[in-house]
């Protein structure tokens, strides 16, 4: 990603025509014409979102009666789990905008919030006297969450759709120069699906952070200054401010006309690659203080999952015992040579180890050393295609990964973790690629963050290494239950062909 000199735009007069010569591709017009966007993307979503549930809850209340008559009868006081349902999911904040949507970030919180106002209804039953049993409510609530789970999922995956083919996005202004704000131009470009369609930069042509715009991809529109009124006049819904050398005060100044336009605002903090999302909030007087709580990879914590490492390892191997047998049986049968496929590894603190697959290429004399191309990581096929009939159903399937769960049993990987890599990509990735040490500071894993993303095989290795990172330094027992079913699902993805 280079630095572009580009003549400044100090006009937004300027920045508008700029701006209007990227006109709306046809879906995106064809949807403008038909309200999809307001549907999908604006006030009309949360409006979609809150009908489904309502209809979700009378349902599941009805039914949990035994029937609408039944319901009138004397089980009227189930019909409260709609109103506490309601204000549960909207105190939970599932009915607020936000960047990007995934099923999985919904349902917990829809769940939690049901269950909540369920329990709040028993109190409320047992308080009142009412002849509605603790069965029904319980009923009630299960059917509820189920319900309004399975709509809310639908109207996510509908929306996801819908921006990815260009349908639907919020238009985006890019605040800063310099690589931070290249990476989100580019980011958001390549994955439209976090709803946010970017039309071009602001920064001033004599920020230290980078003069012009930090990419070829998106014109650089305007100055800072003029943040507020080229948001306003180019129908930008949202603004994200990365980093930029212009001074505070101005910076703070267009924020602030942002948000009285009704612009949305985000910022990419300083330091944000030290944020875990463990974070205290203090003040001196009215200078607010950001408490930076780092993950210590040999607490209690990682303790307990490694325990359970252990165990979801030894019940994996007993449960899949008669499948592992059959593979086996077929990769000896399929081409000579071993069943198992050894290779080194790097794993935790920059120690090697012998990780294991199953063997799924037939034997070469000298296959020759693999280069991956630059800025791409290595794996999936390397050089000569060698995979046999049954190896490519294997990789096609990851069913070659399955003996790594006795690399789990040993202690030297984890079933969730970034990937580990060969020590000689290793040590030529640690002095090309910024904080690729930093990956070892846990166990390598099955599965990662990073490959439940899409980054398998030979991808974006910068890429790759921020999305390792990131697990580490927001892991949680929760997250990595997240990449598990995650990793479920791609699994029914080919990954190779």
């Amino acid at each position: 990603m280079s630095i572009v000199e580009t003549e400044p735009v100090a006009a937004p007069a300027r920045a508008i025509q700029v701006a209007e010569r990227r006109p709306a591709t046809p879906a995106q017009a064809a949807a403008g014409g038909l309200g999809a966007a307001w549907w999908l993307e604006g006030r009309g979503f949360v409006l979609a979102c809150l009908v489904a549930d309502v209809l979700a809850l009378t349902a599941s209340v009805v039914i949990a009666a035994g029937g609408f008559g039944r319901l009138l009868e004397g089980g009227a006081v189930l019909a409260l789990l709609l109103p506490l349902s309601l204000a549960a999911l909207a105190l939970r904040g599932t009915y607020s905008r936000t960047i990007g949507s995934a099923a999985l970030d919904a349902i917990a919180r829809l769940v939690a919030a049901i269950a909540i106002a369920g329990l709040v209804l028993e109190v409320l039953a047992v308080h009142v006297g009412s002849e509605v049993s603790g069965g029904r409510v319980a009923l009630a609530t299960g059917l509820a969450a189920v319900a309004v789970t399975l709509g809310r999922t639908g109207a996510i995956a509908t929306q996801r759709k819908a921006r990815g083919r260009g349908l639907v996005g919020r238009p985006t202004l890019i605040v800063g120069g310099g690589d931070v704000a290249g990476r989100i131009g580019d980011r958001l470009l390549e994955n439209p699906d976090y709803g946010l369609r970017p039309i071009g930069f602001v920064n001033d042509p004599d920020s230290h952070a980078g003069a012009g715009r930090p990419s070829d991809s998106l014109p650089l529109l305007g100055e800072i200054a003029d943040l507020g009124e080229l948001a306003e006049q180019s129908g930008v819904e949202q603004v994200i401010v990365a980093f930029s050398g212009t001074r505070d005060e101005v910076l703070s100044n267009a924020v602030r006309d942002c948000e009285r336009r009704g612009v949305a605002v985000s910022i990419v903090p300083r330091l944000f690659e030290s944020h875990t999302g463990r974070v205290t909030y203090d003040r001196l007087g009215g200078l607010p203080l950001i408490g930076l709580h780092a993950v210590r990879p040999g607490n209690w914590r990682f303790k307990v999952k490694h325990a359970f490492d252990f165990v979801a390892a030894l019940a994996g191997l007993l449960a899949l015992a008669p499948l592992l047998a059959a593979i086996a049986l077929a990769v000896r049968i399929e081409s000579p040579g071993p069943i198992f496929f050894r290779q080194r590894r790097v794993g935790l603190d920059g120690r090697p180890f012998d990780l294991l697959k199953f063997r799924s290429m037939a034997l070469a004399p000298d296959a020759g050393r693999f280069v991956p191309a630059s800025g791409s990581a290595p794996g999936g096929v390397e050089g000569i295609d060698r995979r046999t009939r049954v190896g490519r159903i294997l990789r096609r399937t990851s069913l070659d990964e399955l003996p790594q769960l006795v690399n789990v049993l040993r202690g030297e990987m984890s079933l969730i973790g970034p990937r580990p890599e060969r020590p000689e990509f290793v040590e030529l990735f640690s002095r090309d690629i910024r904080r690729y040490d930093e990956r070892h500071r846990v166990r390598a894993g099955l599965t990662g963050w990073a490959q439940v993303h899409g980054y398998r095989g030979q991808t974006s290795l910068t890429d790759r290494v921020e999305w390792d990172n990131y697990y580490i330094e927001h892991w949680s027992l929760g997250l990595d239950l997240r990449i598990l079913v995650m990793t479920l699902a791609v699994l029914f993805q080919p990954s190779e062909d």
